[in-house]
């Protein structure tokens, strides 16, 4: 088997790269990263000395690809099945493209600031940024909505790069901030998301890992 996947079952980046997988239906070897293991943390840090998943290495071409995005397109470019999730028109890739980086930035960003400031050790918390990052959610949760109250998927019909970003970024904001009752039309796209199989998969194959998800 040419792809191996270095990732983790609760990350949201992964299960991002995750989907894009089971949507192209290109077989991969996956290869779970414990980073609290100092063994398997160094190994990792041999392949990828940034230290950060999901990583991809492609054995029969030789390439060694980091990032969930530059990874998904990969896939579509040498791997794509009968996926689509990169648009071949130009205009409508980019749209993709922004949307895939909204999600990323707008949502997953702020919510992960939000979980990371939980685990903080006492008296190092940071009330102000974690202040500054819900209102930056609230902000994009509100805009999603607005996109959504017509949409099926982030680019209309078509499921694509997009919402492999969507997916994990929604899920966890709901953890951190509950909006089905402000964003019903973000709300609903969140369920539609959860229903389609590639991220159902990855959820179930989550589960036994969703203990070590840091509640309030």
């Amino acid at each position: 088997m040419s792809l191996t996947l270095y990732y983790h079952p609760l990350s949201s980046y992964c299960w991002k790269a995750l989907i894009a997988f089971y949507e192209s239906e290109a077989p991969f070897r996956p290869h779970i990263v414990d980073l609290g293991d100092e063994a398997a943390a160094a190994a990792f840090k041999e392949i990828w000395p940034m230290g950060r998943f999901p990583v991809l290495r492609d054995e029969k071409r030789n390439h060694l690809v980091p990032e969930s995005s530059i990874i998904i397109e990969y896939l579509a470019q040498h791997y794509p099945g009968g996926s689509g999730l990169v648009p071949a028109d130009a205009d409508l890739a980019r749209q993709t493209r922004f949307h895939d980086r909204f999600f990323d930035n707008y949502v997953m960003t702020p919510v992960q600031k939000v979980v990371f400031d939980r685990i903080r050790p006492a008296g190092r918390k940071d009330t102000h940024g974690v202040e500054e990052a819900r209102a930056l959610l609230d902000t994009a949760l509100s805009m999603v909505d607005a996109a959504m109250e017509k949409r099926t998927w982030a680019m209309g019909d078509a499921f694509t790069m997009a919402d492999c970003a969507a997916a994990p970024s929604l899920y966890y904001a709901e953890k951190v901030a509950p909006f089905a009752g402000k964003h019903e039309s973000a709300a609903r796209y969140l369920d539609r998301l959860k229903a389609r199989p590639s991220f159902a998969r990855v959820l179930k194959e989550a589960e036994p890992y969703a203990h070590f998800f840091p509640e309030e």
